[in-house]
């Protein structure tokens, strides 16, 4: 499958070349892409690297993980770009960085998924990959254990299997959980966010039926 990281930091780049290394076509996106080099070495396969509207352009699915600050402009001037191309979003709305935003979306109860289906309409959204600190799924990745789970949460079901097919790909053990709505129930400040737990200990904590 081809694959477009647009954000090829911390989460972006890790999972990208997870993928790659799992024989997927990557291609990671910055504004300077010319300082992608060492990343697009490292992850090795086939990837490549381009600037934010190349890799839309270029994946068949999109990953998405810039600072959550930037969704509200960013989604809708790419709205046409992404059409109904499935895309995972990564972000967590942060104080310190995001400031007023990050106060309205943490106060308002409702979650991210209902900012993102606002700021992404008609988007093949998928909340996924924003509850594990990368540090914890380098070490994780493809462990011989149990799996660390990764929540997804979209209103496309098709979205879902395949989101859920590439966090398997990536080396995770996928949880779905429902409905974009309920990307509350794993965000920043819930019981199973930065926690590092089993495909089966997140379904535990979210009251879902184990596999």
């Amino acid at each position: 499958m081809k694959i477009g990281v647009i954000g090829s930091g911390k989460i972006g780049g890790l999972i990208g070349a997870l993928w790659s290394r799992a024989g997927h076509e990557v291609m990671f996106a910055s504004r300077h892409p010319e300082s992608l080099t060492d990343l697009v070495k490292a992850a090795g396969g086939g990837a490549t690297s381009g600037t934010p509207d190349q890799a839309i352009a270029f994946g068949d699915v999109n990953l998405l993980s810039i600072p959550f600050n930037e969704l509200p402009t960013f989604g809708p001037a790419k709205h046409d770009a992404f059409g109904r191309k499935v895309v995972l979003e990564t972000g967590n709305p942060t104080l310190s960085r995001d400031g007023a935003l990050a106060e309205e979306v943490l106060g308002s109860g409702k979650g991210t998924g209902a900012y993102l289906r606002e700021w992404l309409p008609g988007v093949r959204v998928v909340r996924a990959f924003n509850t594990v600190w990368d540090k914890t799924l380098a070490e994780g990745a493809r462990h011989a254990g149990p799996r660390i789970g990764i929540p997804l949460a979209s209103d496309d079901e098709e979205a879902l299997q395949i989101a859920s097919g590439l966090v398997v790909d990536a080396g995770f053990d996928p949880v779905i959980v429902g409905e974009l709505d309920r990307a509350r129930e794993f965000d920043r400040g819930t019981p199973v966010y930065d926690t590092g737990m089993s495909g089966d200990e997140v379904r535990k904590g979210l009251g879902l039926n184990p596999n």
